[in-house]
């Protein structure tokens, strides 16, 4: 008997480019039928700006997906970024009401509810419980305690929280484009279920998603999400940085970064050059590329520096056994890898979306990591979250007004 096929379509909203995906879901597999992108317009650093020109960009990569797809999407996973995300590790303990009983499912609900009562600002929201590890009695890594026995059941969770405001205007967003918000996920969490695989999980990995105009970290041990976080730093900086060095529009500063940048100036020949059209000087200049790879280090060292030290401010790095995965467009800055391994004294590697079919040979690149994960279920793993559309079940009935709508590092 075949086996029943889902659709499945999410939506990122980046810095530089909005992507829509599609996808069919059969026993697991995916396979994708659609890909669509539209240049951002109304969004700064992961968070709308302005909600009319962000829903055109929505909708011009939607359509564009389901015509590729030959099929329209009802429901979308979305991805949530910007630096208003917070996260932090708690827990929660419960007791079992009978020794000679199992710990049941309901118990596990219980711990995990327990982990979130916590003192929360009205403006914020929880947007994920994050399971660690369980601990019955004494017996700790657990990931599945149902059906044992024990008297005492504490859950070990990593909670990420946003700001209500942030989420409203995406939701807003969103109802304007004519889309409607199956999940809301966390970006990094998408990124890295595109990446990453179970036994660097296991092992401990930090997954660093560079877009354009943020950094999403997201850092697992022992199978658990351990760290998150959204930095205000991303490739949009680089540019800038280029852009004012060498005296040049954006947009040639941009091409300049990605034909001929390096973030490490020893990977750079004594002769080599390039020619720069100049802002001022009345056409082109011949410049030095050690002169263009002196600006872009110094920022992305800038970059990995931070987040290194808050792997040292956490005592992070012993559990990192995995080492670093780089994803996100910025990731293929030639010298970046390198760059990062000099600064983390870890080993790096570029990740790109894996364990996907149909159009794998579009989006196999870093860039399409969070957009590809974002085509997963996170609900049904997420034990105990927001899971399946709750939020925006919620942020509809505080928009009713408006129609319909959806809703560091530690």
């Amino acid at each position: 008997m075949k086996s029943e096929i889902r659709l499945r379509a999410s939506i990122d909203l980046g810095t530089t480019k909005v992507s829509a995906m599609i996808a069919e879901e059969q026993k697991g597999a995916l396979r994708i039928i659609g890909v669509g992108t539209a240049p951002s317009e109304g969004l700064k650093q992961g968070v709308v700006v302005d909600i009319e020109r962000a829903a055109g960009a929505v909708s011009k990569a939607v359509r564009e997906a389901e015509h590729m797809a030959g099929r329209e999407a009802k429901r979308f996973n979305v991805g949530a970024a910007g630096e208003h995300i917070r996260s932090m590790n708690s827990r929660g303990v419960v007791a079992i009401p009978s020794i000679d009983e199992e710990i049941g499912d309901d118990d596990v609900s219980r711990a995990m509810i327990a982990s979130r009562k916590f003192s929360l600002p009205y403006d914020r929201e929880i947007i994920h419980t994050l399971p660690q590890e369980y601990i019955v009695d004494s017996q700790r890594g657990i990931r599945h305690p149902a059906g044992m026995y024990g008297a005492r059941l504490e859950a070990r969770v990593h909670i990420v929280t946003a700001s209500r405001p942030a989420l409203d205007n995406v939701a807003k967003t969103l109802d304007l484009a004519g889309v409607e918000m199956d999940e809301l996920v966390l970006e990094p969490l998408a990124s890295a279920s595109a990446c990453l695989g179970d036994d660097e999980r296991e092992l401990g990995a930090l997954v660093l998603d560079i877009g354009g105009g943020t950094t999403d970290v997201i850092a697992y041990s022992d199978g658990g999400v351990v760290a998150s976080g959204v930095i205000g730093l991303g490739g949009n900086n680089v540019t800038s940085d280029v852009a004012y060095g060498l005296r040049t529009g954006r947009s040639h500063a941009e091409e300049i970064k990605i034909r001929h940048g390096c973030a490490l100036s020893t990977m750079v020949g004594d002769d080599d050059v390039i020619d720069v059209t100049t802002v001022g000087f009345g056409g082109k200049r011949r410049l030095a590329k050690h002169l263009l790879a002196g600006i872009i280090e110094p920022r992305m060292t800038e970059l990995f520096a931070l987040i290194a030290e808050q792997i040292r401010r956490n005592d992070l790095k012993r559990s990192l056994g995995a080492g670093v995965v780089l994803t996100g467009g910025s990731s293929m800055l030639r010298g970046a890898r390198e760059l990062a391994e000099q600064v983390f004294d870890l080993p790096v590697r570029v990740g790109v979306p894996a364990g996907v079919e149909g159009l794998s040979e579009v989006v196999s690149h870093p860039r399409f990591a969070t957009g590809v994960g974002l085509l997963r279920e996170f609900g049904d793993v997420e034990r105990g979250n927001n899971a399946r559309g709750e939020h925006a079940k919620k942020l509809m009935q505080s928009l009713g007004s408006l129609k319909r709508a959806i809703a560091s590092f530690i």
